[in-house]
């Protein structure tokens, strides 16, 4: 346990020290969610636009830092030598790997409190009464787009090449999943192909528990859907993920 928080630790100091992971995964979603906003008024859905659009952003959220913050990272410590050296030393490679997981969670958290924070001092946004259910989900979906970062993560072969191999992911599923606004005016094939996608499950289990006041378990076919997405990712990585660089 010790060796594992000494390696949480140093996975928290080098996240927080490196400027273009803090602004790319930690404050872009809040600045997206300004800037969306301050343009979005009246009510979709019979829900409040804004609180619609801090769901969305939460779920886009927990796919920027878990899916993508995390398979970039890895990908560029895996092609600059630091998961080889690494793993020629003592540290087990299971703590170092927890470490790296659990502090991607705890800096996704941190931006989760700060978005209904945010919400609720500019736009008058609810505080959830189920917030305990809330971090459940928060958490949950987390925890599974960290999965798909490790696969993504085992599939990339190149650092040069994983920030736009990554966002040309997930900026059109964010898009189709509902993030960034409703879907329901998009053409039937978009439609098709954001329900495929497992970032529409997570921002459905997003709005039933901040939105709709209801507990996780009524929504069980898209936790399952989401859970199965992640499991599929780990699957991959199981298979795929190497600690030596590739692109030499």
């Amino acid at each position: 346990m010790r060796l594992f928080l000494h390696q949480l630790r140093a996975e928290q100091l080098q996240f927080w020290r490196s400027r273009e992971a803090a602004i790319f995964i930690f404050v872009f979603p809040m600045l997206l969610f300004l800037l969306l906003g301050s343009v979005y008024s009246g009510t979709i859905s019979g829900h409040p636009a804004r609180e619609v659009l801090l769901a969305g952003m939460l779920g886009y959220g927990a796919a920027n830092t878990a899916f993508a913050g995390l398979g970039i990272s890895l990908v560029i410590r895996r092609e600059g030598g630091l998961l080889k050296r690494i793993r020629s030393t003592p540290l087990p490679a299971a703590t170092y790997l927890g470490a790296v997981l659990v502090s991607t969670l705890l800096v996704f958290a941190l931006q989760a409190v700060l978005l209904l924070v945010l919400g609720r001092l500019l736009y008058g946004t609810h505080v959830p009464d189920r917030l305990g259910s809330l971090a459940l989900v928060l958490l949950f979906g987390a925890a599974a787009f960290a999965g798909l970062g490790l696969a993504v993560a085992s599939l990339i072969r190149s650092a040069e090449g994983s920030s736009a191999a990554v966002n040309v992911i997930l900026l059109p599923m964010a898009f189709l999943s509902g993030s960034f606004g409703p879907t329901r005016r998009y053409p039937e094939v978009l439609r098709a192909i954001g329900d495929a996608l497992p970032l529409r499950y997570f921002i459905k289990l997003v709005n039933g528990v901040y939105l709709d006041d209801r507990a996780p378990w009524h929504y069980g076919t898209a936790a399952g859907v989401l859970a199965a997405w992640g499991v599929a990712g780990l699957v991959v990585a199981a298979r795929r993920f190497s600690w030596e660089p590739r692109s030499a």
